[in-house]
């Protein structure tokens, strides 16, 4: 288990801010998806929590095969999906993420957001006081973002907000600017498979902070388009949104040829309720694969001709001796 506290600050107040999440979300998702391809909502709707009050449950599949470097590709299931479940009770929320095709793989993420600039050193006490864990503050303007997913009119040290006069951020913005509200994520990766689990918990938290940078990125850079939208407005941009996304992508599941994934017979098809629902190939990866028609190495003769003992009396082959004397090479 990899445990780190990621900080991300915004030029916004934190009831500005949750409009802007809500829009962010739906239009990043809804720009990411494809046929087959990108974020699928099972489940949105209301929800009351005991301790925390009314708030918002939504469940997505978010579809990634495509998105797998080709060696993963070739050992991953293409029906291979992420679910999120968010419980969201702004300003407190709850996202969790597990894999269809690795059970022992999640990511817990809470969040908690304040109208300061990442200040609060004691905002996680109660859920983690007795974890280590890093701080890691994400620069919205100046930390650098891969290159594939940079925008010049998504850069906030080149926006700037018709609505809000907000924007061109130069290096130190967050200690000057007004307002300003910060994002405290509490993120927890957990990948329980011996040899591998530091690399890959490693992996995803340098995913995870890629993905946060981005997201706060466009809400940021979007922000004429939602701030002046009510809570009710903002909900049904979303509704809407997610229709059209599960359209996009096909609500049922991906397009797929199914006569490239082989079928056991029903006598050793079935599983332990416990494994994974998404159908598994039982072909070997192609890099594991024997090759059919290997070729001949052209540094070998095809055939192996011996010298005629007459001629070659001197050689002492096996089987062959031309007489009981040692044998010594003919100098030419």
């Amino acid at each position: 288990m990899l445990l780190k506290e990621y900080r991300i600050c915004m030029p916004l107040t934190v009831d500005e801010y949750r409009i802007g999440q809500l829009y962010m979300i739906s239009k990043h998702s809804h720009e990411q998806s494809d046929r087959g391809e990108g974020v699928e909502v099972v489940q949105n709707e209301p929800f009351e929590d005991p301790h925390h009050g009314n708030g918002q449950f939504t469940e997505k599949r978010v579809y990634l095969n495509s998105k797998l470097p080709s060696w993963a590709r070739a050992v991953v299931p293409k029906i291979f999906y992420v679910t999120e479940k968010a419980w969201n009770y702004y300003p407190y929320t709850i996202t969790e993420y597990t894999c269809s095709f690795l059970p022992k793989f999640s990511i817990h993420i809470e969040t908690k957001y304040e109208d300061n600039k990442g200040s609060n050193d004691r905002i996680f006490d109660n859920e983690a006081k007795d974890l280590e864990r890093e701080v890691c503050f994400i620069d919205i303007a100046c930390d650098e973002i891969p290159e594939r997913y940079y925008k010049e009119s998504e850069d906030p040290k080149h926006f700037k907000s018709e609505k809000t006069g907000r924007g061109q951020l130069r290096e130190g913005w967050r200690d000057s600017h007004q307002p300003i509200m910060c994002s405290y994520k509490l993120v927890t990766v957990k990948f329980e498979v011996w040899g591998l689990q530091t690399r890959v918990e490693q992996f995803v938290h340098k995913v995870v902070r890629d993905i946060l940078l981005i997201g706060h990125r466009q809400a940021f850079a979007w922000v004429d388009e939602w701030y002046d939208m009510t809570m009710d407005e903002v909900r049904e941009f979303e509704r809407a949104t997610q229709e059209a996304t599960n359209r996009k992508i096909g609500v049922f599941p991906p397009a797929i040829s199914i006569s490239s994934i082989p079928l056991l017979p029903s006598s050793v098809r079935s599983a332990p309720s416990s494994a994974p629902s998404t159908p598994l190939a039982t072909d070997a990866p192609e890099f594991l694969s024997v090759p059919k028609d290997r070729p001949r190495k052209k540094s070998a003769p095809e055939t192996l001709t011996l010298p005629d003992p007459e001629k070659r009396a001197t050689l002492n082959l096996p089987g062959i001796h031309s007489s009981d004397k040692p044998c010594r090479p003919k100098l030419e």
